[in-house]
């Protein structure tokens, strides 16, 4: 599972944060198809509820079995992440803000997809560290209740999740619960319905399931444009507190 999030924990996080959103309008207008980084190979573009688009790929210079993202909104790409086969979240970027974050290699509990595959549960403890300097301990667990779906033709399994993620001091940062989607075929996690709470009390609910599955050749496949659910996203964004609006725009790490 583990969405990754950039928290910003103090005020000169925040103002950090501000600035970049202040300068996103001089950013260029995104091409309305995706062209992966050279020696990369597009594999999969996913629609999402959420209003989000999802171009999954790989690259010939990463280790074996690692997969990568870039996710894009009605703004153009915001996000990337790049995973390994085991689904741990290696390296994120936030394209907004600028933040980054990596996973440390020593964990109590490194997140394991084929043990999640094999037993039904995972459970996960590790810690990143964030391009500002910003340790972040992530402790929970992904399990499979046997509840299997099909989306746009393809198989899926149903995932129920929990995550906590503390500050280097030890504070609860944000609490996340809900369920998402794996697919055993492409190795990965996708997204699904989810409550956030985080450290004001502040509350956020989310849906960023896959509605439509694009592969070579196919409709949609690069497609940038996000097309679901982008005026409810537009409404919702209005309504949530600008701290948890930050924690929830920018968290795929896994999916």
């Amino acid at each position: 599972m583990h969405k990754a999030y950039s928290v910003p924990t103090d005020r000169p996080r925040l103002a950090v944060v501000a600035a970049a959103l202040l300068t996103l309008s001089a950013l260029p207008v995104h091409a309305a198809t995706f062209t992966p980084p050279e020696g990369c190979k597009l594999e999969i573009t996913v629609q999402n509820r959420g209003c989000t688009v999802s171009q999954y790929y790989r690259c010939d210079s990463d280790a074996a079995g690692d997969q990568r993202v870039t996710i894009f909104t009605t703004d153009g790409p915001v996000y990337q992440s790049r995973i390994d086969k085991e689904t741990r979240w290696m390296e994120s970027a936030n394209l907004v803000n600028g933040l980054t974050d990596v996973l440390e290699p020593e964990a109590k509990d490194h997140a394991s997809f084929s043990t999640l595959e094999k037993t039904g549960r995972d459970d996960f403890d590790f810690w990143t560290l964030s391009n500002d300097g910003q340790r972040l301990h992530h402790v929970g667990h992904d399990e499979l209740p046997g509840e299997k779906v099909t989306i746009d033709g393809v198989p899926l399994e149903v995932t129920r999740f929990e995550l906590t993620t503390y500050s280097e001091a030890g504070d609860v940062l944000i609490q996340r619960k809900g369920q998402q989607f794996i697919s055993r075929a492409h190795g990965r996690f996708y997204g699904g319905i989810e409550t956030s709470t985080d450290w004001t009390g502040a509350v956020q609910e989310s849906n960023d399931s896959p509605v439509t599955f694009s592969f070579p050749g196919q409709t949609g496949f690069g497609v940038t444009k996000p097309e679901y659910d982008c005026d409810l996203q537009m409404v919702g964004a209005q309504g949530a507190s600008p701290i948890l609006r930050q924690l929830m725009s920018f968290k795929e790490a896994r999916i």
